[in-house]
């Protein structure tokens, strides 16, 4: 790692995401013990672009080493409805949850990156920007099956297990603001 930066991305900028959101689903598909094939149909455009489109508020930042990028975060405020009525109907009920509900949706570091504190960085700056939002109550992550280093660095930074969504295909985790 030479010259680490961090870039906060507009929309017109997201693109730089692509080759790394594919490099995710491909980790998470090797990773996952329960229907891998579902990532066959996941990408950049299935899966980023489309909820940079629906969300109510996005951000994202990418991580570089001098002009490669080696890193990004991607978080959205979601509508409580809009999470139950999704593909993958990540609440099953909305009763009592908040209207609006944050979610770091992706946070991917390239493998010869991670465990430098690059993924802590851009999981601080994904918090930050959720937490800024004075009516944030509640921020969930949704962990693909079988990414259980994911499971353990968002356990070590203040989530908790909530729920599962399609049988177990992903795992819920949730960490209330305020």
């Amino acid at each position: 790692m030479k010259n680490i930066t961090i870039e906060i991305l507009g929309e017109e900028d997201i693109e730089q995401c692509r080759e790394l959101c594919g490099e995710l689903m491909a980790f998470q598909k090797s990773k996952a013990f329960m229907k891998p094939e579902r990532f066959d149909g996941m990408n950049f455009d299935t899966r980023m672009k489309k909820s940079w489109e629906s969300a109510l508020e996005k951000h994202a930042a990418i991580a570089k080493d001098g002009a490669i990028p080696v890193g990004y975060v991607f978080s959205t405020v979601e509508s409580a409805e809009g999470m139950k009525n999704s593909s993958f109907r990540l609440l099953s009920d909305t009763t009592g949850f908040p209207e609006r509900i944050g979610c770091l949706s992706n946070l991917y570091i390239r493998d010869g990156y991670r465990g430098s504190g690059l993924g802590s960085r851009l999981f601080d700056i994904s918090m930050k920007w959720l937490e800024s939002f004075s009516y944030m109550e509640l921020i969930y992550i949704f962990i693909s099956n079988g990414n259980d280093e994911a499971m353990d660095f968002y356990l070590k930074h203040g989530f908790s297990y909530s729920h599962n969504v399609l049988g177990g295909f992903i795992t819920a985790v949730s960490r209330r603001v305020k």
